[in-house]
Parts: structure tokens; sequence; C-alpha cells
């Protein structure tokens, strides 16, 4: 998998979020954590983040299913914010996630440590390739400069 289809996968998915209120038609705002709150009559409201987190404050250690069921949210986008490491499953539980290169358990994200290492290493790899190629350089001197610093010669 390249760089580019992990990233489109990674952000391909968005999270419901509440943005009118229902209550007054007022206009809701982030409060941070899932959380949103009207402008206009105060009322709280929870995007499908926040009530998973909430959920499991109460519920430690539930499973996808009761999650599900008791919040409204799908069960793929459960899956989903456990790949984003915004939750892990819990190892007693026997309900790891694999990782997508290499299909060893994990508890959270897409990949097992080393692969996501690897996958930041040909990210960073590349990024250089390009920087090179179009001539923007990490300090190199120009041609017959050797030795010189740069920021030091007249002009």
């Amino acid at each position: 998998m390249t760089g580019g289809e992990m990233q489109e996968r990674l952000f391909s998915e968005e999270i419901k979020r509440p943005t009118i209120c229902d209550k007054c038609g007022g206009v809701m705002v982030y409060m941070g954590v899932g959380e949103y709150q009207c402008e206009d009559c105060g009322r709280l409201a929870y995007d499908d983040y926040g009530k998973v987190r909430n959920y499991l404050e109460r519920h430690k250690g539930a499973n996808v299913a009761a999650i599900s069921d008791a919040t409204g949210v799908t069960h793929k986008s459960i899956r989903d914010m456990i790949k984003e490491k915004r939750f892990e499953v819990v190892e007693n539980r026997g309900g790891y996630i694999r990782c997508e290169v290499c299909g060893v358990n994990i508890s959270s994200g897409r990949l097992c440590h080393k692969c996501e290492e690897a996958y930041h290493r040909e990210v960073e790899e590349r990024t250089r390739a390009q920087r090179k190629k179009r001539g923007i350089g990490y300090g190199e001197a120009a041609q017959g400069d050797q030795g010189i610093k740069r920021y030091t010669r007249e002009r």
C-alpha cells in the first residue's frame, strides 16, 4: 500500500457531527472530546465519538455490538475510531484487530509499531527525494562554494 492510498483510507470516513440544534435551531459549537453546545439555548449534543466515549466511561470493556446498540453508532464507525487510535481493544476479551500490512494482532490503530515506523520512513524518504529533485536542499553549498558558510559570505 502506498503512502497516498494509506492517507486516503485514513481520512475517507466522516464522523456524524451535530451542526444545528434540534431544540431551537441555533448553531452547535464544538466544546471538545465529541461534545457540542448550542450558542442560543445551551443544549448539549454529542457526535459519534462523544456518544461512544460517554458510554465507555460508564461501561468499561463493552464490546462493539453493545456500544452500537446503546448509542446508535454503527459498528463500522466504532471500528474506524479504534483504527484512528481513539479507543483500544481490551486485551483480555480476545477482540484484537490486525495490522493492515503484516497481520499481527494490535489493540488500536491500523498498523503495528514496526509497520508504522516503516511507513513513516518511506514517506520521509519520498519527501526528501522530491525536495532534492526540485532543487530544495538541506544546507548544501552551491557548486564551487565547498566549505564556505553561505550565511556569512559577502555578496
